[in-house]
């Protein structure tokens, strides 16, 4: 097998760190990640000296991330298909119900948030583009974990115990199992209040020309607007959405 650098792996590491924080100084980076000042030193002067870091202005020891870092990933997403047919798809279902939608990937047992089209209501949902949550407390998690064959459901499982998110959240695993035979039956999962228990959402499967389920969108509300009228709405809107981004992605014309 061939060998993992670890050089390589705590400079991804530091990098990773600046997913949810703009600005960090050399030691906190330490501190975070447990490693010796001299270590994070040497790893911070390459970083900086490719540009994937760059030191604040006035404050030199402080970094925030480089340029490199935005064209890699302009780089990927200019490649993905699925994000630039999914915001306009979103954009029409969230014009729809004004309510917000997003798209999201299944990365493990998480889900990945590309998409976001929000509401004008002044009370939404709390959440954007790159946000990770387990996948069992989520309607697009459900989604994608009820269209995984048993093996690898059944990794995404092995750990036992599931975090929960609220009081509501489903965290053993057979229960999950149970929940996930109900989606797929359905064909929509809902999120009753297990990742925030004062939002409601629903989502439905987006698939792709090969007929595989690669997304799913989901239209999320406050409870104070997640009416039985409106329940029935969303869910018939979140179906005509999914489909319609499916067929963008191949999938209708496959299967004719």
């Amino acid at each position: 097998m061939p060998r993992v650098v670890p050089a390589v792996i705590r400079a991804l590491d530091i990098l990773e760190l600046f997913l949810d924080r703009p600005q960090l100084s050399a030691r906190e980076v330490a501190e975070r990640l447990d490693l010796p000042r001299t270590t994070v030193h040497e790893l911070l002067v390459t970083l900086v000296a490719r540009s994937y870091l760059i030191s604040v202005p006035g404050q030199p020891v402080r970094y925030r991330l480089g340029m490199p870092l935005f064209q890699l990933g302009a780089a990927f997403a200019g490649r993905l298909d699925l994000v630039r047919e999914a915001q306009s798809v979103a954009r029409d279902v969230a014009a729809a119900c004004d309510e917000a939608v997003h798209v999201a990937v299944l990365d493990g047992a998480d889900v990945v948030y590309l998409v976001k089209v929000d509401s004008t209501h002044p009370v939404r949902m709390v959440s954007g583009v790159g946000l990770r949550l387990p996948a069992h407390c989520t309607a697009v998690g459900k989604i994608l974990l009820s269209s995984l064959d048993r093996p690898s459901l059944d990794t995404v499982l092995a750990k036992g115990a599931l975090p929960g998110m609220t009081p509501d959240s489903i965290t053993d695993p057979d229960a999950l199992r149970a929940h996930l035979d109900h989606v797929r039956a359905e064909g929509v999962a809902e999120d009753i209040g297990e990742s925030d228990g004062a939002m409601r959402c629903v989502a439905a499967a987006i698939r792709d020309h090969s007929g595989a389920t690669v997304a799913a969108m989901s239209v999320s509300a406050p409870i104070i607007r997640w009416t039985a009228r409106a329940q029935v709405e969303w869910r018939d809107l979140v179906r005509e959405g999914a489909a319609t981004l499916s067929t963008r992605m191949g999938y209708a014309t496959q299967s004719r």
